[in-house]
């Protein structure tokens, strides 16, 4: 289920919701419902965020991780409409890993993955989930993933070298 959200007349938000919980409380009088919803949020260029809301209801408990998510938003990089390299990102028991695809591919990934590689604007990438897939882990663990990209600018400021191919490197293939 997706949503474009109207904000501040400039940025339109994608929201998603990956789950919906019911937990039940077991009282004298019968069981009390209450709803947690997980969220994922994205500009579709390159933000993304994520938020669990809890309440009574299922609306209420959506707005709630849908304000959290927008919260907890971070930059991704995104390099012709995938990611710039090869990366395994993991929390609790999930491992997620997630690699560049051709472009046309689409976006080949699990439920929860999915909706956040769309929410950032990823549009070819293959992913796959190991180990346990339980719905916030997973998207935690995607996360943990995306913020180990590093682009080619970042290494090469971190080492102080030029990754460019120069006129010697052609000479040498």
């Amino acid at each position: 289920m997706a949503r474009f959200q109207q904000l501040d007349d400039t940025e339109q938000l994608i929201d998603k919701v990956v789950y919906i919980n019911r937990v039940a409380k077991v009282v004298k009088g019968g069981k009390r419902f209450r709803f947690s919803a997980l969220v994922v949020v994205g500009d579709g260029n390159g933000k993304v965020g994520h938020g669990i809301g809890k309440a009574k209801e299922v609306a209420v408990c959506i707005r709630k991780g849908y304000e959290v998510a927008k919260k907890a938003m971070v930059d991704v990089p995104i390099i012709h409409g995938t990611v710039p390299h090869p990366i395994t990102g993991e929390f609790g028991s999930s491992r997620v890993i997630v690699k560049p695809a051709a472009p046309g591919s689409g976006i080949i990934a699990g439920n929860a993955v999915r909706a956040v590689m769309e929410a950032a604007g990823y549009h070819n990438v293959v992913a796959k989930t190991l180990g346990s897939r339980n719905h916030n882990n997973v998207i935690r663990a995607t996360f943990d993933a995306l913020a180990r990209m590093e682009t080619v600018q970042h290494v090469e400021a971190k080492r102080g070298i030029s990754l460019s191919r120069g006129p010697e490197s052609e000479k040498r293939v």
